[in-house]
């Protein structure tokens, strides 16, 4: 049951700016349970509370002027009142301490290590799928699964080179593994440019606090693109493929192009000849070895996928196949992003690493299973129901919060097309303080961590935390009503 918190304790809830603060049985990141601040928070807990109402309307102003001189915007699909958003931002930044972030690293690593043999192992002898660890048919029924790239070499066996992980914590604290975002994750701009704004709102908390740094997140891409360039390439040429100007993320794309120093290219500015790849230039043409791809394997070659594609390059599969360019991350790599083969990945570390997963999945029932689709459709208004191969928030119900039409649209669709759909409790997952409408409230906010995967794997200490501005949402997506705020992980 939520309740209001009130003290006359400097570090604790109190003042009128936490007038309708509440904690209740969710995990806060600032407060404990009897509204005392965590003491990693406390120094924070006091900044906020010095800061007159006015100079944090200011500093709120200040940043929401930033993002809109910086173009830093996200697109809403499908909505008549225009797409472009400015990317809302919350002045609070989220603290996660050393020893937490020390776990969350060696998981993720642990993680994407077993993905990436996973994958070689899918497209190569198949040992998983012959001992029956991962059904062989919910694997070739997922539609990221690519037969062109059976027996194809990948570069250092990396299939997948830059990820992104959807992480919650739990009302003991604990993290656990939401969803993996593995096709072409996004995001980490933002991640980015929070960290420039909330060192300009709270400068001398960074000398305090001595957060980790994440400015070198360019680089380590970059050294990550590097690792993958052919090993006959003494100088090689990097690119970052976006679909356009119309894509919700060109914003990130031409960031980071700017962060590492390469060309941002469309499809149109590369051709394939002689199985080799390369880019349009003012001097001619330049051979391309390296692509860090924005763009779905669908759309990639319209010779291999999708033949109306308009944003790939003719040629690039057969080019890709020969070894004579890589992808980041290779094609294919959505089996893994499938929200159905999720659920198996603590089986899959155990299968290839023969260790036990360091961060835990959530409980997933799948549609496709017969008893647990049954359990699904009897308990639609209590759980959390998703489309396996949707991003964004979309193709989602969330039990509680849904009306009994809702729930039977779901229903049936849910009976029509099983191994499109699972489920997952609805999660009480944590919450962090927002300034909120002249207030600091709590909102719940999740983590997504930006996992490279070069030489070896480097995480940047830090990631985007996502934030359900709405009073009382769970869905952190921007194009659901989300935010970000910066996340500080400090150093020891």
């Amino acid at each position: 049951m939520a309740s209001t918190v009130s003290s006359d304790s400097s570090s604790s809830v109190s003042g009128p700016l936490f007038s309708s603060y509440f904690l209740d049985t969710a995990y806060d990141e600032m407060f404990e349970s009897d509204g005392t601040a965590r003491s990693h928070c406390r120094a924070l807990l006091d900044a906020i509370r010095a800061a007159a109402l006015p100079e944090l309307r200011q500093h709120q102003q200040d940043a929401d002027s930033a993002f809109l001189a910086q173009g830093i915007t996200f697109t809403v699909y499908g909505d008549e009142q225009g797409t472009e958003r400015i990317f809302p931002y919350d002045l609070l930044p989220r603290v996660i301490t050393a020893s937490e972030w020390r776990t969350l690293e060696r998981g993720l690593t642990q993680r994407l290590t077993a993905i990436n043999m996973f994958l070689k192992d899918v497209y190569h002898e198949e040992k998983i799928l012959k001992e029956g660890i991962v059904p062989r048919d919910l694997v070739h029924s997922c539609r990221h699964f690519r037969r062109e790239m059976r027996d194809v070499h990948v570069h250092r066996d990396i299939y997948v080179s830059v990820a992104g992980t959807d992480l919650v914590r739990m009302h003991d604290g604990e993290f656990v593994v939401l969803e993996d975002n593995l096709r072409v994750p996004s995001g980490v701009s933002y991640m980015l440019t929070n960290r420039e704004i909330t060192k300009r709102v709270f400068p001398g908390l960074f000398d305090h606090y001595k957060v980790a740094p994440v400015a070198h997140y360019g680089q380590a891409l970059l050294s990550t693109l590097k690792a993958l360039a052919p090993a006959t390439r003494q100088e090689p040429t990097f690119v970052v493929l976006t679909p356009g100007i119309g894509n919700s993320a060109y914003f990130e794309h031409a960031f980071l192009a700017r962060q590492m120093g390469v060309p941002l290219v469309e499809g149109r500015d590369l051709l394939v000849h002689d199985n080799i790849v390369y880019m349009r230039t003012t001097a001619g043409l330049r051979r391309v070895d390296v692509i860090y791809r924005r763009v779905d394997d669908d759309f990639l070659d319209p010779l291999a996928f999708r033949p109306d594609s308009h944003l790939g390059v003719a040629g690039l599969l057969n080019a890709y196949r020969a070894g004579n360019v890589s992808l980041a991350n290779a094609i294919g790599t959505g089996i893994a992003d499938d929200k159905a083969i999720y659920a198996y990945v603590p089986a899959i570390i155990k299968f290839y690493m023969s260790e036990e997963p360091i961060l835990h999945n959530v409980q997933t029932y799948l549609c496709s299973n017969a008893a647990e689709r049954s359990h699904v459709v009897e308990n639609l208004d209590s759980l959390v129901v998703k489309a396996v191969g949707e991003a964004g928030g979309y193709g989602m119900l969330i039990g509680p919060h849904s009306t009994a039409r809702e729930r039977e649209v779901f229903k049936a669709k849910i009976l029509a097309d099983p191994r499109n759909y699972i489920a997952q409790p609805t999660l009480s997952f944590s919450r962090a303080p927002c300034f909120v409408e002249d207030c600091v409230e709590p909102r719940h906010v999740d983590l997504r961590p930006y996992v490279l995967y070069g030489e070896k794997v480097q995480i940047v200490p830090g990631g985007l935390t996502r934030v359900a501005l709405r009073k009382g949402s769970l869905v952190v997506n921007s194009s659901q009503g989300g935010g970000s705020k910066d996340t500080w992980v400090l150093e020891e």
